[in-house]
């Protein structure tokens, strides 16, 4: 009798030891796993206020902006006509070096001397009229690339706003000619014909 009370205690004290090791076991799995940790890059967009990552693909109204011209009616486009348009990119939400690619097009097939030219970065504290650095446009298309600077402390992108210029060609190398541009302007008045560009515009992370 006093034997098989030996033989339960010894199997209790065998069960309880097992079970202290496994719960000191589970324990030590469970901080393990909560030490690893790192946080992902952000990778966020915007394009006139616009998020152009959550989707793959986004429209976003841009408004050209018609250079005066005392010939010529306000915010409308003849022969000789220039003018821009803003595209407003803010990727202060992204932890990596992008690539940005805007491709560009004139929708008017009928008005081949409507061209877009070239294009100027606006500085930081950029008032209307100072005086910018003009890059030719080629292809009708802007790619440049944005570098992270890990070595500085805190390091954030800033918005910045490209402006982009095209114009109603007038030369000697002109497409049109005097009996065309007529023909344009008469497609006005009985087809009400608007200025129709395009500018798709994709971001790439690099990665090396």
């Amino acid at each position: 009798m006093f034997k098989k009370i030996k033989i339960l205690l010894l199997i209790i004290c065998l069960i309880t030891c097992l079970g202290l090791m496994s719960s000191t076991y589970s324990r030590y799995v469970a901080s393990a796993q909560s030490d690893i940790n790192a946080q992902f890059s952000k990778w966020q967009i915007l394009v006139d206020s616009i998020d152009v990552t959550s989707n793959s693909q986004s429209s976003v109204n841009i408004t050209p902006i018609i250079e005066e011209n005392q010939f010529i009616a306000s915010d409308t486009v003849a022969p000789s006509s220039k003018g821009y348009f803003d595209i407003i990119i803010d990727p202060t939400n992204v932890d990596v070096s992008f690539n940005y690619n805007i491709n560009l097009s004139v929708l008017n097939e009928n008005i081949p001397d409507l061209i877009i030219s070239k294009y100027a970065i606006l500085p930081e504290n950029y008032i209307e009229g100072d005086t910018l650095e003009f890059i030719p446009i080629l292809n009708n298309n802007i790619t440049n690339s944005l570098l992270y600077n890990n070595n500085e402390v805190g390091f954030t992108f800033n918005p910045f706003t490209i402006r982009i210029y095209f114009e109603w060609f007038e030369g000697t190398n002109e497409t049109m000619n005097d009996e065309a541009d007529t023909t344009i302007g008469t497609l006005a008045v009985n087809e009400s014909t608007v200025l129709e560009m395009n500018a798709n515009i994709t971001f790439e992370q690099i990665i090396e």
